[in-house]
């Protein structure tokens, strides 16, 4: 409970990051400052955006007003916990796990406040078409004054008199030459646009994939006693990256005919050119003798049959000759042993 209470605070930009930090102060309970500045921090934050009647604002000194007031703001959230809430105005003493509890109640419903208000801020705002936000970046991009009331026409003139500016300004050979450079119809968009939307799918499955991985692995390393300690400390190096890995594709049409004929020189990963940014000192160091893990299925010899084959009567056989002999049948060897009846039983071998 701990941690997601962490990761809660960690995203909402609150105090008391640390576990021991937080556990002290839950330990405490309405006795700790800690604690109440936390409540505190979570109410005031809380009360703007639900429009909330209740707050806090005594702490620890005066216990009988922080009961009441604890108390009143966890039931106009309706809290789940009714009977842990109503023993807070009585004056129950609570335990370490009920103050973790209102800790994360408080901590989930701010940020369930916070999705609401962002999603209604964002359905009151008029939405722009894709064209005219993608024409907004251009004019960004090209340090051009926003556009006002002109004419598709007129737009794109502004825009290719801007990149042909720019482009004197370059070396020759700078740009290259386009790799596309004959002119599609529509019904050839189409199909190209299929074949990225398929590709696209294809290219998340693996990503999501990969994330997963990445996910198993790095959990794994907190599974030694060792690092069970450095828990915190290793969310806080991997949780920012991870939340900036996105599994959907960013390829799009525009790739196509932005491409230029350099995108046809496959270089390998291994080659000098490329090893000359990638290198580092971790490739100089040289593996000793490892253990032989075996894999090679010509040097493993076939087992042993489990029974040995079937092999005709010899005249002769057996030591009482006929059907005689200790078992009986004649020529065959019986290996005897106790039935569950006392008697000897035992595997006839042919």
């Amino acid at each position: 409970m701990e941690c997601d209470i962490l990761d809660s605070l960690e995203q909402l930009g609150g105090p008391l990051l640390e576990e021991r930090v937080l556990l002290g102060a839950a330990e405490g309970g309405l006795s700790s400052p800690e604690y109440v500045g936390l409540c505190k921090w979570l109410a005031s934050r809380l009360k703007p955006l639900c429009q909330l009647e209740e707050s806090i604002t005594s702490g620890p000194d005066d216990m009988e007003s922080l009961h009441v007031e604890m108390s009143g703001l966890l039931k106009e959230l309706r809290c789940p916990y009714e009977e842990v809430v109503s023993g807070i105005l009585k004056g129950i003493v609570l335990t370490t796990r009920d103050h973790l509890k209102f800790l994360l109640f408080l901590s989930s419903e701010l940020q369930a406040a916070q999705i609401v208000m962002s999603r209604r801020l964002s359905d009151e705002q008029p939405r722009e078409s894709p064209v005219h936000q993608e024409l907004l970046d251009i004019y960004e991009t090209l340090s051009l004054p926003r556009p006002t009331g002109q004419d598709a026409g007129g737009l794109l003139s502004q825009v290719r008199d801007k990149v042909e500016e720019v482009l004197k300004d370059l070396p020759n050979g700078s740009i290259g030459n386009p790799v596309l450079k004959k002119s599609l119809c529509n019904e050839q968009w189409e199909k190209l646009h299929d074949i990225n939307t398929a590709l696209s799918s294809e290219y998340e499955c693996r990503r999501r994939m990969l994330i997963k991985r990445l996910d198993v692995t790095v959990q794994s390393f907190g599974w030694s006693d060792r690092a069970k300690v450095k828990v915190d400390s290793m969310a806080k190096a991997y949780q920012p990256r991870r939340h900036s890995l996105r599994p959907q594709s960013t390829v799009a049409m525009a790739e196509l005919l932005a491409a230029r004929e350099d995108i046809c020189n496959v270089v390998k990963t291994s080659s000098g050119s490329s090893r000359e940014k990638t290198a580092c000192a971790v490739n100089k160091i040289l593996m000793g003798r490892v253990p032989d893990r075996g894999g090679r299925p010509s040097e493993i010899e076939a087992p042993l049959p489990e029974m040995p084959p079937w092999q005709k009567r010899q005249d002769g056989g057996g030591r009482g000759g006929g059907r005689g002999g200790r078992g009986g049948w004649g020529g065959g060897d019986w290996r005897g042993g106790r039935s569950e009846h006392g008697g000897k039983r035992g595997r006839y071998r042919y």
